[in-house]
């Protein structure tokens, strides 16, 4: 796999693709190249204006691409829920959005920031979808998570860290979060006996806003990939055929595996019940019974 390319992928004509936080870093050749092949593409971010002028920009480079804007906070329990709302068909969900190394901050519902957008809100954002998704053969969510994972311990005593905090161990500990529930939901979609697929990314160390104002400011440009090629581990695990629902995928479309507390399946379990009490979405129509 260390050769795939977008120019690799299938057509996707007839499929309807939701991208969060398409309107930069990673998201928005992640949009542009699902466009470009044929999908209907939704690019959700929570910024009118930015997200707009992604639309135009994925239009200039594919000319007649169907592709449009939808309002999605996902640090705003409330905002989530109206965008689910909103959508009334979807194959292939990208949570994609994220922010990183940010000060302490709490989301509109009282959630530490980064574990409340990262995680919380893209949890409640796929149980809200999910009867859309099991609706449509070969469905797909993707998540991205990141080798940060590695780094992340989960407090269950202490989720908003008021007893310490630091901005690379709270991302760290989002993107735990983010590869337990993946790999979690491809499990209870099994289970369930549907055909939904559940992938996690890795995009590698790519030059987004997450670097914008860390330490690394000065040397993005230099030291890290570019966003379209952070974008791959994405749209292969969006859409090649040979995509197997579990897998972490990583730079160059490689199989990695993933650190021993994100297959901690008591952990993933734990999480999910803790995600769905503090979100209000219990995912029923797959949920352990």
């Amino acid at each position: 796999m260390s050769r795939w390319t977008a120019r690799d992928m299938p057509g996707l004509t007839g499929r309807n693709a939701i991208v969060t936080g398409a309107n930069t870093g990673i998201g928005l050749p992640t949009a542009l190249e699902l466009a470009r092949h044929g999908a209907r593409v939704t690019v959700a971010s929570r910024d009118p204006g930015k997200g707009r002028a992604a639309v135009a920009e994925i239009l200039r480079a594919v000319p007649g691409a169907e592709v449009g804007y939808g309002r999605l906070d996902l640090a705003d329990l409330a905002s989530v829920r109206e965008f689910a709302a909103s959508v009334e068909r979807v194959d292939l969900l990208v949570n994609n959005a994220g922010i990183g190394m940010v000060p302490r901050a709490l989301t509109r519902d009282g959630f530490e920031l980064q574990f409340g957008t990262n995680h919380l809100g893209h949890f409640a954002l796929t149980g809200l979808l999910l009867p859309h998704l099991l609706e449509r053969p070969g469905a797909r969510v993707v998540t991205v998570s990141s080798d940060a994972h590695k780094v992340g311990r989960i407090d269950f005593d202490d989720l908003a860290l008021t007893r310490g905090y630091g901005k690379m161990s709270a991302y760290g500990r989002s993107k735990l979060a983010n590869l337990l529930f993946a790999l979690e939901l491809q499990r209870q979609a099994t289970r369930a006996g549907t055909g939904l697929l559940s992938v996690a990314t890795h995009p590698g160390m790519t030059a987004t806003n997450i670097f914008s104002a860390g330490p690394l400011q000065g040397l993005v440009r230099l030291l890290l990939q570019p966003a379209f090629a952070g974008a791959v581990p994405s749209l292969y695990a969006a859409t090649s055929p040979a995509i197997r629902g579990g897998e972490y995928i990583g730079p160059k479309a490689r199989t990695l595996t993933p650190a021993p507390a994100a297959r901690d399946e008591a952990l993933a379990v734990r999480l999910w019940e803790v995600s769905a009490e503090l979100t209000g979405v219990t995912f029923s129509q797959i949920a352990y019974r």
